[in-house]
């Protein structure tokens, strides 16, 4: 019997459903041939339409218009005892109270706090970082602040915790140090949100694998804690660690923050192989390779503790589509382990620093850069650094001036000359043999030799040189802290972070340069600021030191970071990373044809996560479930300003 033909289907409009509690707007669809669709409709129906017609405009989709019951903040009011600072959006005491006892059968009682008390602002320190708000708060204090946190034993308890918010809906900001200094720290971007402590409990180094040079690693596991079981197991002679500036940090959240180090392998993401990630319903995921059962697992153990793949943290990509960079900078997983790839100890090594005397030097110094770098005759990624980042970490600004008005050129040069350092300063390193270095050493001083008064130092040149000091161990994957004391610059020191990325290109890391230079003397900023090199590119990274105690240099940092945003983007430059309050703005600015990445990324976010529970708002993606005008932060916004300690 042949199947009759099925005429097309035509919509006439749309009509208001109630089911179950639930007005939809669905629409009226003509099917010629109903009597053939009969037994594919089921009670999941229902569910169906809303998921497909829930915010399917694309008005919606762009945040142009929000759902009638799309979420707000909690409206001000008094506080019963036992509440948090800041309860959840739309959850009331009783709510939140009933959430709490829930999770504390999960976790248990000491894996728990509630943030009731504004004693917990009070934590300002790098080494025992606030795990409740963000430190360098630009905001009021009490803006950015979690209403609990959270500490997950293991991965079931990470997944029990993502139903557990998806029930209750409320949302929830993973992090796992809390050491994100200069981009928001712990805080999360929904104020209220359960804080997920994921580096507490879960800091283990599952396996570190030597002819494979890579080791597999939870959250809690931090630069200084691989290096030192790399030293503990005598393995330092075999494998090394990339490292950026401060050692403290997660090797996990650094890296899906797509942070950067100084070694060959200073890419960080580029150089993770394989995840695994707890999905914001709760479903466990392991991408690339991971994704292959290995034959060897206990099938009688739960999936996180089943042994991976042979070969999932040797090659990325798996089978089908490549899933790992979805959940970079983003809020569609809680990433629980990661495989990072380790770089053989290179047989020799040796750091250099090449000072340059002018401040016009910045462009020919670029220009001889570029075809080094991507020559790969610069093996690492080097930096070049104005002079005052490196004074601010041999000392405060009292040292050099006693004026409180951005320091000028002729107080610049006198403190490069008392420091015996160039206005610009490149630091570098060379690896392999001794053969091999010195042909690169050869290359490298005879190209820099071509700009007037360059000196070329190593470390035993400049015992007394702390900048050049611990550059030497971090280029060679040796973690420090030391570098954080340019943030005491100012006294009560705060930074933001300004992060532009540029062409390896004279021109554009002039016009950066001068910029940021002008606009951060405008509000009464000394510029601190470096240039990170890439193989094809250039992280322009300036730092924003202002006093966190005075309240209009918070508010002049913040407005500085504001218009250098729209400045960049005018101009083409776009940042890479930035501070909770300035996500929006910033992923305002990647607009190309009517915000299509926005839309795909809400639409991803959306799908994976339907009730908007899993760091809504981070990068400036908000779930429908959301009111995103409401809570999107602009320039000339007054939203977080005004606090109970503002």
């Amino acid at each position: 019997m042949s199947t009759p033909a099925i005429a097309p289907v035509s919509i006439h409009g749309q009509v208001d459903v109630h089911k179950y509690g639930d007005t939809l707007r669905v629409p009226i669809i003509h099917f010629p041939s109903f009597h053939l669709l009969g037994p594919l409709i089921s009670g999941n129906m229902l569910e169906a339409l809303k998921n497909l017609t829930k915010d399917s405009s694309s008005a919606a989709a762009n945040g142009d218009s929000s759902p009638k019951d799309a979420r707000k903040a909690n409206e001000a009011g008094p506080r019963k005892a036992g509440d948090p600072l800041c309860l959840p959006p739309g959850i009331d005491s009783e709510k939140f109270k009933e959430f709490i006892d829930r999770v504390l059968d999960i976790v248990g009682q000491t894996n728990v706090t509630v943030i009731t008390g504004t004693e917990n602002l009070d934590k300002e320190s790098y080494l025992d970082p606030s795990k409740v708000h963000d430190m360098f708060h630009v905001l009021a204090e009490d803006y950015f602040v979690s209403s609990a946190v959270v500490a997950p034993r293991n991965v079931q308890d990470v997944q029990a915790i993502m139903r557990l918010c998806n029930e209750f809906e409320i949302p929830v900001w993973p992090f796992s140090i809390g050491r994100n200094v200069g981009y928001g720290g712990a805080a999360p971007r929904v104020p209220g949100s359960i804080g997920l402590d994921m580096g507490r409990n879960m800091d283990k180094i599952l396996e570190v694998n030597v002819d494979g040079a890579y080791a597999l690693v939870e959250p809690g596991v931090t630069f200084q804690g691989l290096h030192d079981y790399l030293v503990k197991n005598n393995l330092r002679d075999k494998l090394w660690i990339d490292v950026p500036d401060l050692g403290g940090g997660s090797v996990l959240g650094n890296t899906i923050e797509r942070g950067v180090g100084y070694t060959p392998y200073g890419d960080h993401w580029m150089m993770h192989c394989g995840l695994e990630v707890v999905l914001p319903d709760g479903t466990l995921v392991r991408t690339g390779m991971g994704a292959l059962p290995d034959p060897d697992a206990d099938p009688n153990v739960p999936p996180d503790q089943q042994s991976g793949n042979k070969t999932w943290q040797l090659f990325n990509y798996g089978f089908g589509p490549y899933n790992d960079g979805i959940f970079t900078q983003s809020s569609l997983g809680v990433v629980v382990k990661m495989g990072i790839w380790l770089m053989a100890n290179p047989g020799g090594y040796q750091s250099y620093l090449i000072t340059f005397p002018r401040d016009e030097d910045l462009h020919q110094a670029v220009e001889i850069i570029r075809p080094l770098r991507i020559g790969m005759v610069l093996q690492n990624v080097p930096s070049i650094r104005h002079v005052l980042l490196d004074a601010a970490v041999m000392g405060d600004r009292k040292k050099y001036s006693n004026s409180d008005k951005p320091l000028t050129d002729t107080e610049i040069d006198e403190i490069a000359a008392k420091l015996n350092l160039g206005r610009w300063n490149f630091y570098g390193a060379l690896y392999g043999p001794a053969p091999i270095r010195e042909a690169m050493w050869q290359v490298v001083k005879a190209s820099f030799s071509k700009i007037p008064g360059a000196k070329f130092y190593f470390p035993e040149d400049m015992p007394e040189n702390k900048v050049l000091q611990i550059r030497d161990g971090t280029l060679q994957g040796i973690p420090s802290v030391d570098e954080l004391a340019w943030v005491d610059w100012l006294p009560n020191g705060a930074h933001l972070f300004f992060s532009p990325i540029a062409k390896v290109s004279g021109d554009d890391a002039v016009a950066q340069y001068e910029l940021t230079r002008r606009r951060s003397e405008e509000l009464g900023f000394d510029f601190i600021g470096t240039f990170v090199v890439g193989m094809r590119e250039m992280h322009h990274i300036v730092c924003i030191v202002f006093n966190r105690k005075d309240r209009q240099q918070r508010e002049n940092a913040h407005k500085l970071i504001h218009t250098l945003i729209d400045d960049a983007a005018k101009l083409g430059w776009g940042e890479y990373r930035t501070h909770l309050a300035l996500m929006d703005q910033i992923a305002g600015t990647y607009n190309f044809n009517d915000n299509a990445q926005m839309k795909l990324n809400e639409t991803i976010k959306n799908a994976l996560d339907p009730k908007g529970i899993l760091a809504p708002g981070k990068n400036g993606i908000w779930p429908s479930s959301y009111d995103k005008k409401a809570w999107s932060l602009q320039p000339g916004d007054r939203n977080g300003e005004q606090g109970t300690r503002s």
